[in-house]
């Protein structure tokens, strides 16, 4: 067993005169440990006022996104036993409004963005719905290829690893991208690749993009961000 030290970034934009700064804690390890084991550990014992954030503990919701020696990850599927030296440095996603300490509004950020490129099912036919018409029949290929880009789970690690997002508020990111790749494979949805060029065509969309993957480097559904860019470029082409 071992004993780790953490030095995490604190700061409440709530408290007046509070200041950004790092503080250490150190506890002892144990066998599976998570970061999220250990910061639960360290608001238990330690520091009860230290805020981060988590929900399933899972890695489905997404919520335990943080920069961890640099790298994006999710706290709850992150493993100390990974950093060697036993010095762990923890600080909140940056591209975020932020709550406190490590914790940081991605709800807020997620649902602008979903409003702002319009990130559901597009149909000519919305005023006529039936409910028996609600299933269609679907190709199982195309069906899977929908599914696996609703994996993404808006954690946010894309986002803060990208460099273009750093320097262009508005550029809309590999979450962005993902969400119309998705709706763009949907045969139900009726945009066409004129509708997405008015989204995607131009440098806060696909065309800003560096292409240095960042995104695909820490994302922890392991998404095809690089074919997906690939692809929107290929239908703006069509576009034109």
């Amino acid at each position: 067993m071992r004993t780790l030290t953490f030095h995490i970034f604190r700061f409440d934009p709530q408290l007046e005169n509070d200041q950004p700064r790092v503080e250490q804690y150190q506890l002892e390890e144990t066998d599976g440990m998570t970061l999220f084991i250990a910061l639960n550990a360290i608001r238990e014992h330690q520091a009860p006022d230290l805020k981060f954030d988590f929900v399933c503990r899972a890695g489905i919701c997404g919520s335990s996104g943080m920069v961890v020696n640099g790298t994006p990850v999710l706290a709850c599927r992150t493993l100390t036993s990974q950093y060697t030296d036993g010095h762990i440095h923890l600080h909140p996603l940056p591209g975020f409004e932020l709550i406190g300490d490590l914790s940081v509004n991605t709800g807020k950020f997620m649902r602008a963005l979903s409003e702002r490129i319009g990130a559901w099912l597009h149909s000519h036919h919305e005023q006529s719905i039936s409910i028996h018409q609600i299933e269609a029949r679907m190709e199982p290929a195309k069906a899977e290829a929908i599914y696996e880009l609703d994996r993404c789970i808006e954690c946010g690690c894309c986002v803060s690893a990208c460099a273009t997002k750093a320097m262009k508020d508005e550029f809309i990111g590999a979450v962005g991208m993902i969400k119309l790749a998705r709706f763009a494979l949907d045969p139900r949805d009726s945009r066409t690749s004129k509708d997405y060029y008015e989204v995607l065509g131009n440098e806060n969309g696909v065309f800003g993009c560096m292409t240095l993957l960042g995104c695909q480097d820490v994302c922890p559904k392991n998404l095809s961000h690089q074919t997906q860019i690939a692809y929107l470029r290929r239908q703006m082409l069509t576009a034109l």
